[in-house]
């Protein structure tokens, strides 16, 4: 393995982040070439993570622009403070100086109120700018961002061009909800994060969780690996597992049983139509899945549960 992608990949993992090869490689590319890193994946994999954990393993500010559906120009790069205006034209009135000097000095970078993708561009030390989400921001925005990071510059009419100083290290995250255009793509790195492996999920749990009973552990993974199978509205992340375990641990539970995991669908499952599949059809199953891959007493594997995965849907 390249020297640096394993520094990258411990360095991950110093900071309680479980990459494989494939992230740590992206990531070391991403911040080799100054190239913005498009992540994708369903909701929960841990995308958004790696903005945080590259920022703190650089040693450097993560600034975050959550996108949603209306998100403008304006609002992502900058706002006129005008309430600072204001005062400073009331304070300023009986003030020798031309009308054009007072304007100019109102529309000058003190009375600016930087957004994440201006406040990205200007700082000293290249910060990390996560655009979380972008899938969910309008096509237009996503023509703004391009022209953004092709350049880091962007164009204050009052003010002029402002260049970045230092170029911020740039993560995308999209949960795919709608298709992001060919240039964008073209402008960045891609990654493709999947719900883990059973094993990949278990270390995730006991890295995050370190309290977590071994056995506990390897069924909350073994049952998150058959639940994935079942065909839901919102099929649950790693995420909703890691939430999962602490609040097993919260109330004092060991192992898996059908009145605890009841006790505990909301926590894993954010519709009530997944729920109540969970609980009326297919509850018992997939804790009869975990427990026969206890009675098994062969050590517990990915190809081991897609076994039992198999049988239980060839039980229905």
């Amino acid at each position: 393995m390249h020297s640096e992608i394993k520094r990258i990949q411990e360095l991950l993992a110093g900071q309680g982040y479980v990459a494989d090869r494939a992230i740590a490689t992206s990531v070391y590319l991403s911040i080799a070439l100054r190239k913005p890193l498009l992540i994708e994946g369903a909701a929960g994999v841990g995308k958004t993570e790696v903005a945080k954990v590259m920022a703190r393993s650089l040693g450097t500010d993560l600034i975050r622009l959550q996108c949603y559906e209306g998100l403008d120009a304006t609002t992502a790069l900058y706002e006129w403070n005008y309430q600072r205006q204001l005062l400073h034209i009331r304070l300023s009135e009986n003030s020798d100086r031309t009308i054009e000097e007072r304007e100019a000095e109102i529309f000058s970078e003190p009375f600016l109120l930087k957004r994440p993708l201006l406040d990205a561009i200007t700082r000293d030390v290249a910060p990390v700018l996560l655009v979380d989400e972008i899938d969910r921001a309008d096509i237009e925005f996503e023509a703004f961002l391009l022209e953004v990071l092709s350049d880091f510059q962007v164009t204050i009419p009052e003010i002029g061009t402002i260049r970045a100083s230092a170029t911020p290290y740039v993560v995308l995250t999209s949960n795919r909800t709608r298709e992001l255009g060919d240039a964008l793509r073209r402008r960045c790195l891609y990654l493709w994060i999947d719900y883990p492996s059973f094993e990949k999920e278990l270390e995730i749990v006991r890295r995050k969780v370190p309290d977590v009973d071994t056995r506990l552990a390897e069924q909350i993974a073994a049952f998150m690996q058959l639940v994935r199978r079942v065909k839901l509205e919102k099929t649950p992340g790693v995420a909703e597992t890691l939430d999962w375990t602490a609040a097993l641990l919260a109330l004092h539970r060991e192992h898996l049983d059908r009145d605890t995991v009841e006790e505990t669908l909301g926590v894993l499952f954010k519709h009530q139509d997944d729920a109540a599949l969970i609980r009326t059809q297919w509850l018992d199953r997939l804790l009869d899945g975990v427990a026969t891959l206890e009675r098994d007493g062969r050590p517990w594997t990915q190809e081991r549960i897609a076994q039992v995965a198999q049988r239980l849907e060839a039980r229905r």
